[in-house]
């Protein structure tokens, strides 16, 4: 398993590195891919298997979502997160913004508020509007090198008019990893509010030592008649590209709304992903998941070490994910000042804070998904980038 070995992306029809220039000014050719989220190494060899034995086979005809599939999705949630769920309790999206916008159709009506809590994933926010829903901010509160909630303000910025919550767990940009009192009392606020509770766990199983992820599931079974839990393969085996994710409903009634939303969209998913995730779900891509994090977590300690060195720059400490959220208000700089350095002489394409609701300004976001020597690289580009304040 060698996360360090080179893989070139551009010209592969991949996103985060070709599209740079048209999202980012920030050319393909020299530049720095480190915004979207998804990583730059090969996948798991288990995965890479099952894909190479379904293109040896040949055929691609018509096929269903098969019980191991399922059955898969269950054990690793029972063996990484202690957390018994029934087969029949999955179903599948096409990945999670499809989820998202499912789950929206579903459970609420155009001009119905949606919490969410910021700065928090931009698509959430995203979904929303495109949806024809209203978003409703409640800020995080910012204590020290975290965030925490705030149910108090969120109370007060509630008018009646919402039916759902989407939550974010482990908390993407920040890489918070909530405890179960956090998670019992977000379920506590969804009951008292009656709103639908979809949590987005896709960053599950990227967690650092010290730090344990819990289900909101788990934390809080009496939410069950109102929880939706997303996850998904996709970040851990960086397989976005398949567009399949899972759909945890223990619910019955809000099982059965769900399916039928998915009859009528005459959806299933693709079997090449199916057998990917499969794949995925077993001992060996859990063997894989672990030494990725050994990976990542040497990644985010050089970047934060390097980062946190340049005066007015703060790297905030992960506790999980991959996406390092550093707070460039220390240096004085708008956020038009920061990001024309990072895209103009540092030649980097990162996540612009802001995009991520309240409480993202004087933020980006950079990607440690990557090469040992490509976070060198980046670290050399910013520390020549913002020369001046050191």
């Amino acid at each position: 398993m060698n996360f360090d070995k080179m893989t070139e992306r551009r010209g592969t029809h991949s996103s985060k590195w070709d599209k740079m220039e048209q999202l980012f000014g920030v050319s393909q050719e020299d530049g720095l891919a480190m915004w979207t989220a998804d990583s730059d190494y090969e996948t798991a060899p288990c995965v890479i298997e099952a894909a190479r034995k379904a293109v040896e086979h040949g055929v691609f005809g018509y096929s269903w979502e098969y019980d191991a599939y399922k059955e898969a999705v269950a054990w690793w949630m029972r063996t990484r997160h202690n957390w018994e769920v029934n087969p029949d309790w999955v179903l599948s999206s096409q990945g999670l913004g499809n989820a998202i916008a499912l789950c929206l159709q579903t459970w609420t009506e155009p001009g119905d508020g949606v919490v969410i809590f910021t700065p928090v994933y931009h698509e959430f926010a995203l979904k929303i509007g495109k949806n024809g829903r209203k978003v409703v901010e409640c800020p995080l509160k910012r204590v020290g090198d975290r965030y925490e909630l705030d149910l108090e303000d969120a109370q007060s910025r509630l008018t009646g008019n919402e039916k759902m919550i989407l939550w974010c767990s482990p908390q993407n940009p920040s890489g918070r990893v909530w405890n179960e009192a956090e998670l019992k009392a977000v379920a506590a606020f969804a009951e008292k509010n009656d709103l639908m509770l979809i949590s987005d766990e896709i960053h599950q199983d990227l967690v650092y030592p010290d730090y344990k992820f819990v289900p909101t599931a788990v934390a809080a079974p009496e939410s069950l008649s109102r929880l939706v839990t997303l996850t998904a393969a996709s970040k851990t085996f960086n397989i976005a590209g398949q567009r399949t994710g899972n759909m945890i409903i223990p619910d019955n009634d809000l099982r059965n709304a769900m399916r039928a939303k998915l009859y009528q969209m005459d959806y299933a998913p693709g079997m090449l992903a199916v057998s990917m995730i499969t794949a995925a779900y077993s001992p060996e891509g859990a063997e894989w998941a672990d030494a990725q994090i050994q990976h990542l977590d040497r990644n985010r300690k050089m970047f934060d070490e390097a980062i946190n060195a340049i005066p007015g720059l703060n790297s905030m400490p992960l506790e999980a994910t991959y996406l390092a959220w550093v707070d460039f208000s220390g240096t004085g700089m708008t956020d038009d000042e920061v990001i024309t350095r990072i895209r103009d002489d540092a030649k980097i394409a990162v996540s612009p804070g802001p995009s991520f609701g309240i409480g993202g300004e004087g933020f980006q976001r950079f990607n440690l998904a990557t090469q040992g020597a490509r976070v060198e690289e980046a670290i050399d580009r910013m520390q020549r980038a913002f020369a001046d304040l050191q």
